[in-house]
């Protein structure tokens, strides 16, 4: 018997004893979310899929991910949540300041908001002083500092290479350390102007609304 006898012949076994027993489906749900080991069915039931294993009988999941059920072909797997992302324009991202040029403000991404997933690429981004806010700014210096943790819009994409903007109110630094002793700042009531915890010393910043003064 070749494979494709042997498929048909493990499906319509399934069938048959799906239609005997009744649907016991172990209330297992199509896109339902699964940890590593949730046990999904049997293998009178299912046909093990990709991201799952066969564990005695048991159908068990062997990552964190999204349940998906076939049952023309009664195969059960689970999706992968942990598929790398990769940025598209208008994606907002998290990043930190690791250089100041007289025009740019290097960025290293390290994930985009409200996704738990690993970037596929080292992306590298880069805020241009006329992206980095609405009003004029004389120098980058007086909207960031290396260091600083910030939150972005994606503008545009080069290869690897990413244009960020910060005009949003929502963009621009979430988190700051004092220039001086290192310390982290916190809001006044100045807009735009940080104040170190220790030493006092005021300073200028694109800051953003969600500022964290923990």
């Amino acid at each position: 018997m070749n494979d494709t006898n042997s498929l048909n012949s493990n499906i319509n076994k399934i069938i048959i004893l799906n239609l005997y027993f009744g649907d016991f489906n172990m209330n297992i749900e199509n896109e339902q979310i699964v940890m590593p080991g949730d046990k999904l069915g049997i293998v009178e039931q299912y046909l093990p899929g990709e991201g799952t294993y066969d564990d005695n009988g048991d159908i068990k999941s062997s990552v964190l991910g999204n349940v998906k059920i076939n049952q023309k072909n009664k195969v059960i797997s689970v999706e992968s949540d942990a598929k790398p992302a990769l940025l598209k324009v208008g994606d907002v991202v998290y990043g930190q300041i690791t250089d100041i040029k007289p025009q740019r403000a290097n960025v290293n991404i390290e994930c985009i908001k409200d996704n738990a997933r690993p970037l596929a690429l080292p992306y590298m981004g880069a805020i241009h002083i006329s992206q980095a806010k609405k009003d004029y700014l004389e120098k980058l210096s007086d909207a960031f500092r290396i260091g600083d943790i910030v939150q972005a819009k994606v503008v545009k994409i080069t290869g690897d290479n990413v244009d960020l903007g910060t005009v949003d109110s929502d963009c621009g630094v979430l988190k700051a350390m004092c220039t001086r002793c290192r310390d982290y700042m916190h809001t006044t009531k100045k807009e735009n102007e940080l104040e170190c915890n220790t030493c006092n010393k005021k300073e200028r910043r694109k800051v953003s609304k969600n500022y964290i003064n923990d």
